[in-house]
């Protein structure tokens, strides 16, 4: 396995929202839930202070179109209250006051602004990585596209041929399902395409408007963790068989592992309202477990020099602290530390799910590393699964 990896594009959502704002809103909506008094501690433990979104938090938070009787219309309501022997009169008053009930956005109303965005913003990242690459549309042989939190068939794959007017022999490989390990995997998969083909050129772009988890409605703490977390990203980067001046690292290696029994410990629920992120708080320790296992791959691979080998720098999206923390007390001795600076550095302005190793890359990269420097990438996702690459800056 030898794949090149081009600087990726990076595009933050254009409307910062802050923290303090997310709990203001929270904390008006459900005064009286049972976390409402921990609303601030909760807040400042995310380490989050700002993060980007593609639409504003007014968007999110605003009442659908319809009224309280949008469910069974107008015309159902008035014929059952005519029936019940309510006056034309009473009629019209019990319909007018239902009317004035601020409904919930509809998946559609949710969504559809959202979608828009998603495509808007890969388009974005797609032209930025072939401009920072060198290439045109034209060199693209192959793309792969990952967005799940505005699921659409047609996808992002099929909108982007048409947005960036590709040929019409492109391989179109859509991944709405990878999430959080988007990053990883896509790569891996390039890697794969690319060693059938050298020539091969393979476009990845992954655009993700998380912020369409915000449910105003719901009132469980994990909700509350949810609203606070998230960012809205897109990014996109290039890979070849062949070095290019502009690639900056190698790709030399990968490693997949699924841990059985685990697919309901984090999943995205599609409810009445729309989207839901439902988190279970065993996550963590699932996701720990991925980690003590790229330990092992990266034990075995360089089993014959044990005592000098370490990566220079750590990509890793684990999707929170706690599994920062855990990575950084269960490395090997000897390894230096700051592995995972960079990765902090991502995370004070949100979760980008899938999109999050590329930011994360994106800040190395600008940082500058030293040619012949290791790095590994690392992401865990819903599943619970994860994906790991080993290589070596250029």
């Amino acid at each position: 396995m030898a794949a090149y990896l081009c600087p990726p594009a990076v595009i933050h959502g254009e409307h910062v929202v802050e923290t303090s704002q997310i709990a203001a809103e929270v904390r008006g909506r459900h005064p009286h839930a049972a976390w409402a008094p921990r609303i601030d501690g909760i807040a400042a433990s995310t380490g989050i202070e700002t993060r980007g979104w593609m639409l504003p938090l007014e968007t999110a938070v605003a009442s659908g179109n319809g009224g309280g009787l949008q469910a069974v219309g107008i015309g159902p309501a008035q014929e059952a209250l005519a029936r019940d022997g309510f006056t034309q009169q009473e009629v019209d008053r019990a319909i007018a006051a239902l009317q004035a009930i601020p409904a919930p956005q509809t998946v559609q109303e949710r969504t559809a602004p959202a979608w828009e965005a998603v495509q808007s913003y890969g388009e974005r990242a797609a032209r930025g990585a072939l401009q920072i690459a060198g290439l045109d549309a034209a060199d693209v042989d192959c793309v792969i596209t990952s967005n799940s939190t505005t699921p659409a068939l047609p996808g992002l794959d099929v909108a982007l041929a048409n947005r960036l007017s590709l040929r019409d022999d492109v391989m179109l490989l859509p991944a709405t399902q990878w999430a959080c390990i988007a990053g990883t995997r896509s790569l891996a998969l390039a890697a794969d395409l690319v060693a059938a083909d050298p020539e091969r050129v393979v476009l990845v772009v992954i655009a993700e408007a998380l912020s369409t988890t915000y449910q105003p409605a719901d009132d469980t703490l994990e909700s509350l963790i949810v609203r606070l977390l998230f960012a809205d990203t897109a990014v996109a980067a290039v890979v070849t068989g062949r070095p290019r001046r502009e690639s900056v690292l190698r790709l030399d290696a990968a490693w997949n592992h699924t841990l059985p029994g685990t697919q309901d410990l984090h999943r995205l629920e599609t409810r009445a309202d729309g989207t839901h992120f439902v988190m279970d708080r065993r996550g963590p320790r699932a996701v720990q477990e991925t980690v003590t296992a790229m330990w092992e791959w990266l034990r075995v691979r360089y089993q014959d020099d044990p005592d000098s080998w370490h990566p220079d720098v750590l990509l890793a999206h684990p999707g929170g602290t706690r599994v920062l923390e855990y990575m950084e007390q269960t490395m090997p001795d000897g390894w230096p530390s700051g592995l995972l600076d960079y990765s902090r550095d991502s995370y004070t302005s949100g979760n980008r799910g899938g999109a999050a190793v590329f930011d994360i890359l994106r800040r190395a990269c600008d940082a500058g590393q030293k040619p012949g420097s290791r790095a590994v990438l690392y992401a865990a996702a819903p599943g619970l699964t994860a994906t790991a690459l080993e290589g070596e800056w250029l």
